[in-house]
């Protein structure tokens, strides 16, 4: 499995990969140090499945790097789900019972997405930068097919950057309805 050679390859030892239900849910969990992939994934040998386990396995080596980015979007991630839990029926609540104080607050909590994804896109470049060099340098793929799993990566990396641009402009969104930037609170 590629995922696991690219971690033992890089000295990780202490993190399980396993199998995990539904479609497009690969995914490395920091706080139990298990890298979860799809039946398409796990199951796979195709350049892309490969292209994604490696992908996963790029986080558990920033975990055991301690890359700073990780880290940070660890560590918002509890903050995060509350502010997308709450943020719309904050805001609502404000202009509802004219609240101005709690129009602000709904709006700093779409920030707290807004900085999640953010914090996102280094997190995501770079496991696909460390994927892309395993493939490169192992012989796991042939050399025109690393080229063809780095477009794949590149695709991926495109969904986080619209992931982002989209919280921005709900955010902005917002901030104008609230009157922040220049917009009216009430229509």
């Amino acid at each position: 499995q590629a995922a696991e050679r690219m971690l033992r390859a890089n000295g990780v030892f202490d993190v399980q990969v396993e199998q995990t239900q539904g479609f497009l849910s690969d995914h490395y969990d920091p706080t139990r140090k298990v890298l979860r992939l799809s039946p398409d994934v796990y199951g796979s040998n195709s350049l892309s499945a490969v292209g994604v386990a490696c992908h996963e396995a790029g986080h558990a080596l920033q975990h055991a790097a301690a890359y700073a980015p990780l880290t940070l979007r660890t560590l918002l991630v509890p903050a995060t789900n509350f502010a997308s839990m709450f943020a719309f029926y904050v805001f609502f609540a404000g202009l509802l019972f004219n609240s101005q104080s709690l129009v602000y607050i709904g709006c700093a909590l779409f920030a707290v997405g807004f900085l999640f994804a953010v914090v996102t896109l280094p997190v995501e470049w770079d496991a696909s930068a460390r994927a892309k060099q395993h493939l490169a340098t192992t012989g796991i793929v042939s050399p025109d097919q690393v080229q063809h799993a780095g477009r794949v990566l590149n695709a991926a990396f495109l969904t986080y950057l619209a992931g982002a641009v989209s919280s921005l402009l709900t955010l902005l969104y917002f901030m104008f309805r609230a009157g922040l930037l220049g917009g009216r609170s009430r229509d």
